[in-house]
């Protein structure tokens, strides 16, 4: 499915029955009283968070979503039926804003909600209430009142939603830093791989499983350039999703190292994320060099050197074999247990 992290739709909730006015008419009864029903509810449209969807991209092919009227009162003290609510699943981790116009004709943006838990619910517009039956208005001097209340009416809103992925890792490098063939190594997720800028244009998400069954969530975020947090290359649509990871492992392609410095390879992705939000720079980052297959036994060993003279924790990979994949992940998975602890 094509990723999509916006979209723009309208919502109603359905509107109450109208009430009846009914005067009982029998044989026995040729001046009976009133009789009418309620009418019914009118149905809610409720939001409701889902693990099993990944995009918004649904809600660019059908934009309006309206919950189902109540039915109106019958004669026989008859209510009408209650509508059934809408129920809309949105991908976990979207953010739902109210668009309101104001009276100068501008528009302002509120959030409303926050689905942050699989299973989570919340109403977004509230059904009408029925009418009530002409029976409600009788009277020690009308006592047979031929008026019942309409139905009211539900609620209608225009609403901006925002998917912004929750994970426990975010996968954070340069274009082809080999970050989809790591996640491709490690889960089951099965991204795009190819030897070029920017094959990753959505991001994808791989879950693991330790042996006491706690699961991660891998999230390759897609490929940032200098200038990102500018609108450079991919920009800032991508970056927002780094704000909902728990941690960041940082990768770094052999080829992009400089031999002088290594660790100053980390630096420019490192001021992005400073320069969009100073608190995604704070994250905790496990480094990581990558390709390390693409080196002599004498170019790895003399990077290894520089690198523990820098003082710098780094960890050398090769995605493509998997050579120190295991120690990596044993890393990954001993933070992930320091937040649990938390």
């Amino acid at each position: 499915m094509k990723f999509v992290d916006e979209a723009t739709i309208k919502v109603a909730s359905g509107k109450g029955g109208s009430g009846c006015a009914s005067l009982r008419r029998e044989a026995n009864l040729p001046k009976g009283g009133p009789d009418g029903g309620d009418g019914g509810k009118g149905g809610d449209v409720i939001f409701r968070g889902s693990e099993r969807l990944m995009s918004l991209y649904d809600f660019r092919l059908k934009r309006n979503y309206a919950a189902k009227n109540g039915q109106a009162g019958m004669g026989r003290d008859r209510y009408g039926k209650a509508a059934d609510d809408l129920i809309v699943d949105l991908p976990v981790g979207t953010l739902i804003f109210e668009i309101i116009e104001e009276e100068d004709g501008t528009t302002r943006e509120e959030l409303i909600a926050d689905l942050v838990e699989d299973g989570t619910e919340i109403v977004i517009c509230k059904g009408g209430d029925g009418g009530r039956g002409n029976l409600h208005f009788k009277s020690s001097v009308n006592r047979t009142p031929r008026y019942a209340e309409p139905g009211f009416p539900g609620e209608e809103k225009q609403l901006r939603l925002e998917l912004k992925i929750l994970a426990d890792v975010g996968l954070l490098g340069l274009p082809s830093a080999g970050k989809s063939t790591f996640i491709s190594k490690v889960s089951a997720a099965r991204p795009k791989i190819a030897a070029y800028p920017f094959t990753t244009l959505v991001p994808n998400l791989g879950v693991i499983e330790n042996d006491e069954f706690t699961r991660m969530v891998i999230a390759d975020i897609p490929g940032l350039i200098e200038g990102a947090s500018e609108g450079r290359g991919l920009g800032i649509t991508f970056l927002k999703h780094v704000e909902r990871t728990r941690f960041l492992v940082h990768i770094l392609a052999a080829e992009d190292v400089n031999r002088d410095n290594p660790a100053d390879g980390y630096a420019m992705l490192d001021q992005e994320l400073f320069e969009y939000n100073a608190e995604i720079a704070q994250k905790t980052q496990i480094k990581v060099i990558n390709k390390i297959d693409t080196l002599s036994e004498d170019e790895l060993a003399d990077l290894k050197s520089k690198i523990a003279a820098s003082g710098e924790t780094v960890y050398f990979i090769s995605a493509l074999t998997g050579e120190g994949v295991d120690e990596l992940l044993n890393a990954m998975w001993r933070q992930l247990a320091l937040l649990n602890d938390d």
